[in-house]
């Protein structure tokens, strides 16, 4: 049947390291619907037809690409595999977001908001700089950052377990990055001692990326960077593109937290 079919290519792509979430759920969809038409195999009018319930002309486009490429792997195995045509609903029109390429100034007027943070005095200050800091400086996923664990800083570098591939990999820091990382880890193992989480919230908890994504947004639009909500600007992914040093941003090295040490003492 087509959904043994398409069970094993699923279970292909997953053991070669892709989460493949997306393609899965429509690739199941699909497989339901073709059955419910008594069909064996991929038939490129019923792939047509399926797209076609989509809501949206990019909707029904990537329902006609994932299916597409299905039937392109299948055809090697059953010749009567139909493949549909690419452009069945037009050529697509995707425009790419272009990255922002933050200034040094930004990252030190951003740095500077965070280090103003509430409460004062607390450790969700100290967080945030450290955290827009290391992102800065590695390059690393914001995802991979949320993740990392206090035993993943190693004296080779950062340890990334969860990756995009679900693959580890090790990244190299700088002295900078090492010694402001470690001056965090000693406040923060003063407030949150129970949880095994490098970034923690001031519960104690791993930080959360609604709760990060929605601070970044905070301190963008206070320093100007971002307008009123839903308005477009810099996103906190766009720091991957500034990872042209590994140095820690030099805003980190003059930052004084009230009641605590800073992270770097000051040139």
């Amino acid at each position: 049947m087509l959904s043994e079919h398409v069970n094993r290519y699923i279970e292909l792509h997953r053991s070669l390291g892709f989460q493949f979430r997306s393609q899965a759920y429509l690739l199941h969809l699909f497989s339901r619907f073709a059955e419910s038409r008594n069909d064996t195999t991929v038939r490129s009018e019923t792939v047509v037809a399926w797209a076609s319930e989509a809501p949206s002309t990019a909707q029904r486009q990537l329902r006609l690409l994932v299916v597409r490429r299905f039937a392109q792997s299948l055809q090697a195995e059953d010749g009567r595999t139909e493949i549909p045509p690419r452009n069945a609903f037009g050529r697509p029109t995707t425009i790419r977001r272009l990255p922002h390429i933050y200034t040094p100034d930004e990252i030190r007027r951003l740095l500077l908001a965070a280090a103003q943070l509430t409460p004062k005095g607390s450790l969700r200050p100290v967080t945030y700089v450290t955290l827009f800091s290391l992102l800065v400086s590695t390059g690393i996923r914001i995802s991979e950052a949320l993740a990392l664990e206090l035993d993943d800083i190693t004296t080779d570098g950062l340890l990334i377990r969860h990756t995009k591939f679900r693959k580890s990999r090790l990244v190299p820091l700088h002295a900078t990055a090492r010694e402001g990382i470690g001056r965090y880890i000693a406040r923060r193992k003063q407030v949150a001692s129970g949880d095994e989480s490098l970034f923690v919230s001031m519960l104690g908890t791993r930080l959360a990326y609604r709760t990060v994504g929605g601070t970044f947004l905070e301190l963008t639009r206070s320093i100007g960077l971002r307008g009123a909500p839903g308005t477009s600007g810099p996103c906190i992914h766009d720091f991957r593109h500034n990872a042209d040093s590994r140095i820690m941003p030099t805003a980190m090295h003059s930052i004084r937290f009230s009641r605590f040490a800073p992270l770097v003492d000051a040139a």
